[in-house]
């Protein structure tokens, strides 16, 4: 195992830069998820550490050694990618263990190592079996099989979920973690996937347009997110967003759009007529006597808990209820939130205020 270095790392294509001045530092056995939107950056990112791609500045350190120069089979990692890259003639025994007939290891070791991962994942029983005889599912554990026997120093996973469904997924998600726990082998994951980053990840890197915005441990990002980008990515649904002023007169007040008020966390720095934009998570708000006034536009039932959309202040609110909300679109409903929950925003910047 090793820890993972990036420092001030960079890519470019021509004139284009599409990484910035990357910093990134992963212990050795943490498992780091890279998450963000399509062109963010992070797929070429983990393709600079596999060495796919070339880094136009900066260092890339595996352990205590510099890799910028090194070919990718000597960079000592291993690479789970989205399309499984499985060999169609091979059965799952031959392909599990091909990587170390590559390297000309003895038939007794390849063969403990293909025997051991494959009990790990469930595999055994399907080792004469060629690809096409098996599930999405299980291809993907051939997949990580291949890469388990190399017993690399980093794991790294492109993506390796999107091509199975929504059921299959949530199940994978869980077999990755525990294998994870398992080995305690340095892993970096990609993924656009927020939910596959909260559940799977140690630590999670947010990107944006080539930049690291936030990195910290799932639950962190979430409470204190620290910027809009961050906000409204991490988080499912995302977090509502309410333009606003600040009325101060004893305890301040933030005016939305519609004169109609919410009540500010006390002790931040804002002043009277500042503008703001006030964070929500859809959870934190709820249904009461009084409070802002909002038509409800779309309810979606989900049995253990509701979902429904108001229009409020010219802004459609994401709402989530435990059980049943008792509400229908049409209704007029009034929100409130504790000022605790509330999350603000410079509206120039997007920086979190506090």
């Amino acid at each position: 195992m090793a820890s993972v270095t990036l420092e001030k790392v960079r890519k470019d294509y021509g004139a284009v830069r599409v990484l910035h001045a990357v910093d990134l530092e992963i212990a050795d056995g943490e498992f780091v998820v890279l998450v963000g939107p399509s062109g963010c950056g992070k797929s070429t990112l983990l393709r600079m550490i596999a060495g796919l791609e070339e880094a136009s500045g900066g260092e890339i350190r595996i352990g205590e050694r510099v890799v910028n120069d090194v070919a990718p089979k000597d960079r000592d990692i291993a690479m789970v990618f989205q399309s499984y890259a499985l060999y169609p003639h091979m059965d799952v025994s031959k392909n599990m263990g091909f990587s170390l007939l590559l390297k000309k290891a003895q038939k007794t070791t390849i063969d403990a190592r293909v025997d051991g991962a494959a009990k790990r994942l469930g595999l055994d029983s399907f080792l004469q079996r060629l690809p096409r005889q098996l599930s999405g599912g299980q291809r993907q554990r051939v997949a990580m099989g291949r890469a388990i026997v190399r017993d690399p120093k980093v794991f790294l996973f492109d993506e390796p979920l999107s091509n199975l469904d929504a059921k299959l997924r949530v199940h994978m998600r869980a077999e990755i973690k525990a294998l994870h726990q398992q080995l305690k082998t340095t892993s970096v994951y990609v993924t656009h996937d927020q939910i596959e980053a909260m559940t799977m990840a140690d630590r999670i890197v947010v990107m944006h347009d080539g930049m690291i915005q936030q990195v910290g441990a799932p639950l962190d990002l979430y409470d204190r997110p620290a910027n809009m980008f961050v906000a409204g990515f991490i988080g499912s649904p995302g977090m509502n967003f309410l333009p606003a002023t600040v009325r101060n007169g004893g305890k301040s007040d933030a005016v939305l759009a519609d004169g109609q008020t919410l009540r500010l966390p006390d002790g931040l720095p804002l002043k009277d007529g500042d503008a703001i934009t006030v964070g929500l998570r859809p959870e934190h708000i709820r249904l009461a006597h009084d409070g802002a006034q909002g038509e409800v536009v779309v309810v979606e039932p989900l049995g253990l808990s509701t979902q429904f959309y108001v229009k409020l202040a010219g802004q459609l609110l994401c709402v989530f209820a435990m059980g049943r909300a008792g509400v229908k679109p049409g209704d007029i409903v009034r929100l409130s939130a504790d000022p605790a929950s509330l999350h603000l925003f410079d509206p120039k910047s997007g920086d979190r205020i506090g």
